[in-house]
């Protein structure tokens, strides 16, 4: 019988699976908070910080992790970058919350409703990853796909930013949802980002 000489890994990989499920959890309330009443938003913004707060914790247990581990599944450095990448994306989601919750911001421009599609389906995508880590060469369509939403909140964002700038708003009203805008394209980008770490982890491991 063969004996695997390859560590399992799989503290980290039920960690990054945690995340993987926080951040599909974090994205639902982002849709429900750009749906609300104002009067609901303080609410739902104070349920995303707890799991921006879940997910701040389950990245510190896998740095805490790492620093104890002898052995890794993967290179130490695509561990650290594939975590603080994950954690990136509810920051951003709840810097988006919270600023509308600030700034209270009241209609939303056309558009936001597509931007947080997109982020839930790749938010759907990632959580479906996580648990398949420790075969990431078998996640190529995983990336292709959130490359491709990528793409398409980009092109949603700068449809969002000329709706913003065409008058309808005051000057104020606009600096207010550019911001918000802007968390949630930052959102977009950081699922990207997280697909990138996983191809870079696959192709080392191929």
């Amino acid at each position: 019988m063969r004996i695997s000489r390859k560590p399992t890994g799989a503290k980290f990989f039920e960690l990054f699976t945690e995340i993987g499920a926080n951040i599909g959890a974090s994205v639902e309330v982002l849709r429900e908070f750009m749906r609300a009443p104002a009067e609901r938003r303080p609410e739902l913004a104070a349920r995303m910080h707890e799991l921006e707060h879940a997910g701040d914790e389950a990245t510190h247990a896998i740095i805490e992790h790492l620093d104890r581990s002898f052995v890794t599944p993967f290179d130490r450095e695509d561990i650290y970058r594939l975590a603080a990448r994950l954690d990136d994306v509810v920051d951003h989601m709840d810097a988006a919350v919270d600023l509308a919750t600030l700034y209270r911001v009241g209609e939303l421009p056309r558009g936001v409703d597509a931007q947080v599609d997109l982020l839930c389906r790749a938010a759907r995508l990632t959580a479906e990853a996580m648990p398949h880590l420790a075969e990431p060469q078998g996640l190529t369509a995983y990336w292709v796909e959130v490359n491709e939403l990528e793409n398409e909140a980009d092109q949603v964002y700068r449809r969002l930013l000329s709706e913003l700038f065409n008058g309808r708003f005051d000057a104020l009203e606009v600096m207010k949802l550019k911001d918000v805008v802007e968390e949630l394209e930052a959102a977009a980008d950081a699922f990207e980002h997280v697909a990138d770490a996983v191809h870079s982890i696959a192709v080392k491991e191929s």
